[in-house]
């Protein structure tokens, strides 16, 4: 069976999660793989670009380099990102066959899309120096958390997956923190309570913490506001770029400049047209990152979401930037109901039509998840996200 195949027959989504599945699957194989130095990136927004960033830095500077991500926007291959390119179908078709040998039959058909997809990458990344490994989703009991790492990077924490990680800061960022073993960055946090609990859990297992703010230098601040000028960053992907840069130097190296001169991973903020940006964000914290970027200008809204985000605060938050919103159809299971989502730009006095075109005449932002995203740039057939 091909990879697609194999993948196809697995749901994307799990309403359960099995915390012992992974980490049991992981250890039948564990002795075949090898030891990589592995780099955690856990948190709520910001971990695709700051994993690129210090990716493709580390990539520059001569070292064999992954980065895991997802999920993807149009192909699955963007999840398996190797020293500049994304993974190639026959190298992710190779890596699958040799991971289904691996593993036992009923260990590889019981795990789940992001498990399985999890180990394939550990295959791809078998001869690689560094693997910059992305959460999917929490910290503690993600799949990703079974490996050990040489160092834990913590991307802003905020509210999101309440059914997983609970409706307090308290018992997301508990559950996010204590992925942290030897060696963590904390990076800038929206919410003080996430610092005092990241240096309990580091007191408890034993692991030196670093804030940015301990590892950020002058050299480092200089080189991503000229950066972020130079590239066109907001805000927020400067915070990140200024992050990826701290933990190279944690890691041991030196920052410069020529290192870390690149634009955001494709759906940060992505200009796709000379009216059209992209982003990718699909909670609070990200819609507040997007209303400071757009502070003082409109734009019309092309907009979808997840029933289970909580887009009341969202369109909330972006309401002083937006002039309308065009609502996209995705055919998607878990987005919105048309109804309730309409209810609640009626109540926001937010004007509202379903979107049919794009007007060259309009500024748009397209947001709402990686579902939108996909349906967007499918309807103007757009089929690469690579830039």
């Amino acid at each position: 069976m091909t990879l697609n195949e194999f993948l196809a027959a697995k749901p994307l989504f799990y309403d359960v999660i099995d915390y012992e599945r992974f980490p049991n699957a992981y250890q039948s194989i564990k002795q075949f793989l090898p030891s990589l130095k592995i780099i955690h990136l856990v948190g709520t927004n910001g971990k695709g670009s700051t994993g690129r960033f210090l990716a493709t830095a580390l990539s520059r500077s001569g070292k064999k380099t992954g980065h895991y991500t997802s999920p993807h926007i149009l192909r699955f291959n963007e999840r398996i990102w190797l020293d500049g390119s994304e993974g190639s179908d026959e190298a992710l078709e190779n890596a699958h066959q040799k991971l289904f040998a691996l593993l036992s039959t009923e260990i590889a058909n019981t795990l789940s899309y992001f498990e399985y997809t999890t180990l394939l990458a550990m295959v791809v990344y078998e001869e690689c120096d560094y693997v910059v490994l992305e959460a999917g989703l929490g910290g503690e009991y993600d799949a990703t958390n079974a490996f050990d790492k040489v160092l834990s990077i913590f991307t802003p924490i905020d509210f999101d997956h309440a059914a997983f990680l609970g409706t307090t800061i308290e018992s997301i960022a508990s559950t996010k923190l204590r992925s942290m073993q030897s060696i963590a960055l904390l990076g800038k946090q929206k919410h003080s309570q996430v610092e005092t609990i990241a240096r309990t859990v580091a007191g408890e297992k034993r692991c030196t913490l670093y804030t940015l703010s301990e590892r950020v230098t002058l050299n480092i601040e200089t080189m991503a506001w000229h950066l972020a000028t130079k590239n066109s960053l907001s805000d927020y992907l400067r915070d990140n770029l200024t992050l990826a840069m701290a933990a190279y130097e944690l890691l041991g190296f030196e920052a410069t400049e020529g290192l870390f001169d690149q634009s955001a991973l494709f759906g940060r903020l992505s200009k796709i047209a000379s009216n059209i940006t992209l982003d990718v964000g699909h909670n609070a914290l990200a819609a507040e990152s997007i209303a400071k970027a757009y502070k003082g200008r409109t734009i019309t809204l092309i907009y979808n979401t997840y029933g289970d985000k909580d887009y009341g605060e969202i369109l909330s938050l972006l309401k002083p930037i937006i002039d309308s919103v065009e609502i996209i159809d995705v055919n998607e299971g878990r987005i919105v109901e048309r109804s309730l989502l309409e209810s609640v730009l009626h109540e926001l006095n937010i004007p509202y039509r379903s979107f049919e075109e794009i007007n060259t005449n309009k500024e748009y932002l397209v947001f709402g998840s990686f579902s939108v995203a996909e349906t967007f740039l499918k309807r103007m057939n757009v089929t690469s996200t690579m830039v």
